[in-house]
């Protein structure tokens, strides 16, 4: 902490790693083994061999990897035990340019995956990439109008959408068991992300600082999916002290936390907080107030999922006339039915993996835009930038251009 980097250092030195990933030779000889041409098999491959190696796409029946990549020797290892992938790059150029290559999976550092995405995109390839979609407003459109030129399948591998409380929220809400949802929260508790912040040498990584509602998509990826509505309007305010990482971060980002409101499109409130340093258990949890039945995510302190259903009458409680409301702990479904057997087991951000991996196979296999498209992926991160703008203004109130939906 003694020798931090200079922007313009830390700004170099990321543009060398990305130019390494362009230009760096392969590391391993190409198998020659051309896989047979399916309309029933995806070949995909997997850049980033720490997040990259925790889905299931080697147990999908309608992918094979046929292709991984990492700058890092030991995650590139990694990469080809967990996938059996013995054909291996160092060159994220050279990977896109493989013809046994459909899709490529972008597992890398935040400020890379739009230009990762969008070079793949150029190259031909369909593209699955981790949050948030992009770091800044001018990232995520242009990502947009990638997509839209190429006409490539985008997705982004938003695990709160898939968790599995979540599903159920979406399909209480299409059945329209709410009734009217008016009030939706949802927070992210992570207090253990400092420790991401410095690498294995003690320099600043991405996250270095990375402002909080630059990584809002664990929340309203929850509350725009369940609610169908974009959020439009927000006002927020942000908390920090005076830790070294906020003084010499390179976002010149000064909070460890920060909480919006947002206005939806529909006129309903919702609340998002994001945490960085707070004594509480880590979580991604949400919260549905509707008119006929409510929804209360597990929470930190190891309460259970609980429904909130309203019953026909009133109740007098403390003199007073009360709805009759039934609240009860909610016996949680896998959804284990929505997935092909092989990936019927528990994985990784409370079993959402192995439905990102199945719905982005099924996706390119029927040439049909993600549930989370390029569209949604701006919806759920694009709030964010003007959330931490507002919370640097003293809680401005700012309006949210939407980008649009899928058509």
């Amino acid at each position: 902490m003694n020798d931090h980097p200079t922007r313009r250092r830390f700004m170099s030195n990321l543009i060398t790693g990305a130019a390494a990933l362009s230009a760096s030779p392969r590391l391993f000889s190409q198998d020659k083994k051309v896989y047979p041409k399916s309309q029933r098999l995806v070949r995909i491959g997997i850049v980033g061999g720490r997040f990259g190696a925790s889905f299931q796409w080697h147990e999908h029946p309608h992918c094979k990897v046929t292709a991984v990549c990492d700058l890092r020797q030991d995650r590139l290892e990694n990469l080809m035990r967990t996938y059996q992938c013995d054909v291996a790059y160092k060159s994220f150029t050279d990977l896109i340019k493989d013809k046994n290559v459909d899709a490529v999976g972008v597992f890398t550092p935040a400020p890379l995956h739009v230009y990762m995405s969008v070079e793949a995109m150029k190259a031909g390839k369909h593209v699955i990439s981790a949050v948030p979609a992009g770091c800044n407003e001018e990232e995520c459109a242009e990502l947009l109008e990638t997509v839209k030129k190429t006409g490539m399948i985008y997705m982004m591998a938003e695990t709160s959408y898939y968790r599995r409380e979540i599903i159920s929220c979406r399909q209480w809400a299409k059945q329209r068991q709410f009734g009217e949802i008016f009030f939706s929260q949802a927070e992210y508790h992570h207090d253990g992300l400092i420790s991401l912040m410095f690498d294995e040498n003690g320099m600043p990584t991405w996250r270095h600082g990375f402002p909080p509602m630059h990584y809002p998509t664990h929340c309203t990826g929850m509350i725009i999916p369940v609610t169908g509505e974009r959020l439009t309007e927000v006002m927020a305010t942000g908390w920090g002290d005076d830790h070294e990482v906020l003084r010499t971060n390179l976002y010149e980002n000064p909070f460890w936390s920060e909480t919006a409101m947002f206005k939806t499109s529909g006129g309903h409130s919702a609340q998002v907080s994001v945490n960085w340093k707070v004594a509480t258990g880590g979580c991604e949890r949400g919260q549905f107030l509707g008119t006929e039945m409510s929804y209360y995510m597990p929470g930190p302190d190891g309460t259970p999922g609980i429904t909130a259903k309203r019953e026909s009458g009133t109740e007098i409680k403390n003199q007073y006339a009360e709805a009759k409301i039934k609240m009860q702990p909610h016996e949680q479904p896998n959804h284990y039915e929505l997935l092909p057997e092989p990936l019927r087991h528990d994985t990784g951000h409370g079993g959402s993996h192995a439905f990102i991996t199945h719905e982005f196979i099924m996706a390119v296999l029927e040439r049909r835009q993600a549930e989370v498209d390029v569209f949604e992926a701006l919806a759920y991160t694009i709030p964010g930038f003007y959330a931490h703008r507002s919370a640097l203004e003293g809680g401005t109130l700012l309006k949210i251009p939407d980008y649009g939906r899928k058509k």
